[in-house]
């Protein structure tokens, strides 16, 4: 996951893909959320629901975080003009999140539910989400790449900022016993 927050947000910088970035920053999200459960898991084995809403909380945090970065960075960079580039190491990096991600997602969904972990289901849905949003950033990547449609780009971003909202909203739900 190292390796998707570094290359996305490396290869979004060098050509000017909002999208990369807005991938690789909620892969960096994600990676902070499974940091987080994985010590939630070993920390609380009385299973405290103090911890594990404090960790499901801190999750929901890190989603929420993320929505004004990328919409700013999103109206700034058209406001200025930036024509992002194709990038054949977005491709790779967004081919390698479709095949990866829906495996992740059903295995943290699975252990989630047989512990009732709510931390592990968040995490499992910023997974799918993850998954979700690799096929949109995949979609813009090809376009601009093959086609050099350079807003397919903005439009990604779009997409992965409903994503994101969407994700956070319902991780909200979850841990304030809303849904």
């Amino acid at each position: 996951m190292s390796v998707e927050v570094l290359g996305s947000i490396g290869a979004g910088i060098l050509v000017g893909s909002l999208a990369l970035i807005a991938f690789g920053g909620d892969s960096l999200v994600e990676l902070f959320s499974a940091l987080v459960v994985a010590r939630h898991l070993k920390e609380d084995v009385g299973g405290s629901q103090m911890l594990g809403k404090r960790t499901a909380q801190l999750s929901c945090a890190f989603l929420f975080s993320l929505l004004p970065i990328i919409g700013l960075g999103a109206l700034y960079s058209y406001l200025k003009g930036v024509r992002p580039e194709g990038s054949f190491l977005g491709i790779l990096i967004a081919i390698g999140a479709v095949i990866v991600m829906p495996y992740l997602w059903l295995e943290k969904k699975k252990v989630g539910d047989e512990t009732n972990c709510v931390p592990l289901k968040i995490d499992a849905v910023e997974s799918a989400t993850c998954f979700l949003m690799s096929l949109a950033l995949l979609g813009g990547l090809l376009a601009e790449f093959f086609l050099g449609l350079w807003w397919a780009d903005y439009l990604a971003a779009g997409v992965i900022l409903v994503f994101v909202a969407k994700e956070a909203i319902e991780s909200y739900h979850e841990t304030c016993g809303l849904g």
